[in-house]
């Protein structure tokens, strides 16, 4: 998950970015003032469910969130190396809140293992990604109300504004059933929500209430959402019970091409584990990657594509993974990405954001997590300083040259 900055607009201010928003629209997409829309748009979702009540419940407040509009013509590309993204995904902090959560959650995980054959690092994996385990501090500073992110886009969205309106409905549709509250939803600007990050149509069609209390929450106690998410692995990934995504390997330069063989097979090949263990399942299938020349290379089984299913990138599949097994007491890779830098504990990302703030660079709130404020902030520390590229990557090096600086 792509944490986003936190809303910190006055209603003034809101306004003043809903009129350079929509002054960029060819054609106006908010043709009616906000109040009207709310008001027009009851009729359509009543006719797909929504009680006049809960309509009005939830609606008759709700003020606009621009943040999916501005993300939409500004969303800035951070293009990370590798090694910077793993870092940012699979931090200090994030493997010791997974370690504890692999304890206090083990009755959970292991029940989830036996029923979809998911294993506890895979879930530990996508948890810590999309939602940093739940983390309060992250829902706090770092995430909008569903409702009002979801709204605005269905009034104003310049592209796909049905499909907006119907998230919004879906949204609704969760509310009226009891499965949460507006209050209680929070998410991306996008309306992705809960443990695991899923648009309001996807907890409709695919959650399963496995903690049996009648209904199926994104929020509160994670059981509905990891249990939805294994069935997702397993139904739209091909998730294999028993196997392992893969492995970190020494890959020779003559390992035999980029195709599917056993375990047993690449082994004979010379293409031995990193670490020296043995292959575990030396009949299962698997095909090598090689992400970056003189970095770390893998044998990757299906298991690594069915991560791939919540998410087509290759990073972010590595990442899940990664961070999964570090979650369970797996080591750091052997082998290192050239140029790489170790990942910056919590303390370290907090005394980058309050150095950079203290230099005029606002990074929003000091929480030692890396949200869109933080990213900007560095990006243009970099600029201003002369630093290429400036990535907006909040690292070691980056904290070094703080230092040097004052």
């Amino acid at each position: 998950m792509t944490f986003v900055a936190t809303r910190r607009a006055s209603l003034k201010a809101v306004g003043g970015a809903l009129a350079t928003v929509i002054a960029r629209q060819s054609a106006s997409a908010a043709a009616i003032p906000f109040d009207r829309w709310i008001a027009a748009f009851r009729a359509k979702a009543l006719a797909h469910g929504i009680s006049d009540e809960t309509y009005s419940r939830v609606m008759r407040s709700v003020q606009p969130d621009t943040a999916g509009l501005e993300a939409m013509h500004d969303q800035p590309e951070f293009k990370l190396k590798l090694w910077q993204y793993l870092n940012r995904a699979v931090s200090d902090w994030k493997v010791a809140a997974g370690k504890e959560m692999a304890k206090r959650y083990a009755p959970l995980l292991s029940r989830i293992e036996k029923d979809f054959g998911v294993e506890p690092a895979f879930m530990l994996g996508v948890w810590g990604i999309e939602s940093a385990f739940g983390d309060p501090i992250v829902a706090k500073n770092h995430l909008h109300p569903v409702i009002p992110s979801l709204a605005t886009l269905a009034w104003a969205a310049p592209r796909r504004r049905a499909y907006w309106q119907q998230e919004l409905i879906n949204a609704l549709t969760i509310v009226q059933r009891g499965w949460s509250t507006p209050a209680e939803m929070v998410g991306s600007w996008a309306g992705a929500m809960g443990h695991t990050q899923w648009m309001p149509e996807v907890w409709l069609h695919i959650g399963i209430d496995y903690d049996h209390d009648g209904k199926i929450s994104p929020y509160g106690p994670p059981d509905d959402a990891l249990g939805s998410t294994a069935r997702f692995f397993v139904e739209r990934g091909h998730y294999r019970r028993g196997e392992h995504w893969g492995y970190e390997v020494r890959l020779p330069a003559a390992h035999g091409g980029n195709v599917s063989r056993s375990y047993k097979a690449w082994q004979a090949r010379g293409v031995v584990r990193a670490d020296g263990a043995s292959y575990p399942q030396p009949n299962a299938m698997a095909r090598p990657w090689a992400p970056e020349p003189g970095g770390p290379a893998f044998l990757l089984g299906q298991n690594f594509f069915a991560a791939r299913s919540y998410n087509p990138s290759t990073t972010y599949a590595l990442a899940l993974c990664y961070l999964g097994d570090r979650c369970v007491g797996g080591a750091p890779l052997v082998q290192k990405f050239p140029g790489s830098e170790p990942p910056p504990t919590l303390a370290e990302i907090e005394e980058i954001q309050r150095r950079l703030t203290a230099l005029g660079f606002d990074t929003g709130i000091v929480d030692g997590r890396i949200g869109n404020a933080t990213t900007l902030a560095v990006r243009n520390y970099q600029r201003k300083a002369g630093i290429a590229p400036a990535d907006g990557y909040a690292g070691v090096g980056l904290l070094a040259r703080l230092r040097k600086g004052s």
